[in-house]
């Protein structure tokens, strides 16, 4: 559920942002757990290819989505920077979202946010639960848990 707050316009909703390949997306802030630079990962033997492996997070172990670039068919980054890190839990398991970039956090009405326009990219559309029309730009609302949809391997692993 998202974090929802009362006011005058009506019940707004908070979103940390994040860039990926130059796209505009928000988090709902009540699925986001930590933002943080994945260092040592190790890598699962026999894991889904979409699995980057797992890492010690504070005493917790965290299972790394591969590039969340991969995700949306977009290249790698050629500047070489390393990616960031946006932890989510589903059914009680922590997992870290690679991203390029982590932004700031944007409160929204939650009237703002708009079905998934038609023209919308396939590969964001499956992973997107609507939109939310900025000054110049489109922010794509990130569906936790449709990005988590990942081989059932990775489920029972």
């Amino acid at each position: 559920m998202a974090n929802k707050t009362q006011s005058t316009e009506g019940a707004m909703v908070e979103y940390v942002t994040a860039m990926i390949g130059g796209q505009l997306f928000g988090l709902p802030i009540s699925r986001v757990q930590d933002v943080f630079m994945p260092e040592r990962v190790t890598r699962v033997p026999l894991s889904s290819r979409e699995i980057a492996g797992v890492l010690n997070l504070r005493g917790r172990i965290v299972t790394v989505v591969d590039d969340m670039r991969a995700r949306l068919g977009l290249p790698r980054p050629e500047d070489g920077k390393v990616p960031m890190a946006v932890g989510v839990d589903l059914r009680g398991e922590s997992y870290g979202l690679l991203i390029d970039q982590i932004g700031e956090v944007l409160r929204l009405p939650e009237d703002g946010k708009e079905e998934n326009p038609v023209n919308l990219d396939p590969r964001m559309a499956k992973l997107a639960g609507g939109v939310h029309r900025l000054d110049g730009q489109l922010m794509v609302v990130l569906d936790v848990d449709r990005v988590l949809e990942l081989a059932p391997e990775m489920m029972a692993a």
